[in-house]
């Protein structure tokens, strides 16, 4: 058997904190998600003045992203490119960039998906929040 990483309470507020702080810093009302491995939410921060359809995006985004094992980036260009029928894939919303998974020798422990900007800056955020942990 073999022994898996799982995010732990402190995990998940460290890196809220980080994505609250980046979207503060730069004055962007977005929502926040954070996701286990298997996409279940953890955590959902709506910052003030965040679009309230945010609340719903932002998840979506984390969830694909954390089943995918990478980030939602990949399949908006898939898509953009022409393979709209991977829009078609069963279980799977949230195809927008904004959701970034989070790794760890290999294995995916979840995800934080933003929704609230333009998706470059949902990443933006969603990225420092990943990056406070430090892997």
């Amino acid at each position: 058997m073999q022994t898996k990483a799982t995010l732990e309470l402190s995990d998940i507020k460290r890196m809220a904190a980080a994505a609250e702080a980046e979207a503060l810093k730069n004055q962007w009302p977005v929502t926040i998600a954070i996701v286990d491995d298997g996409g279940h939410l953890l955590w959902l921060q709506r910052l003030d003045g965040a679009a309230p359809v945010s609340a719903h995006i932002a998840p979506a985004k984390a969830h694909a992203a954390a089943l995918g094992r990478r980030d939602t980036k990949g399949y908006e260009d898939m898509i953009n490119k022409g393979r709209s029928a991977f829009l078609s894939a069963p279980a799977i919303e949230g195809l927008l960039e904004g959701g970034v998974a989070i790794l760890r020798d290999g294995q995916c422990l979840g995800a934080v998906g933003v929704s609230g900007v333009q998706s470059a800056q949902d990443a933006q955020v969603a990225s420092a929040g990943v990056a406070a942990l430090g892997l």
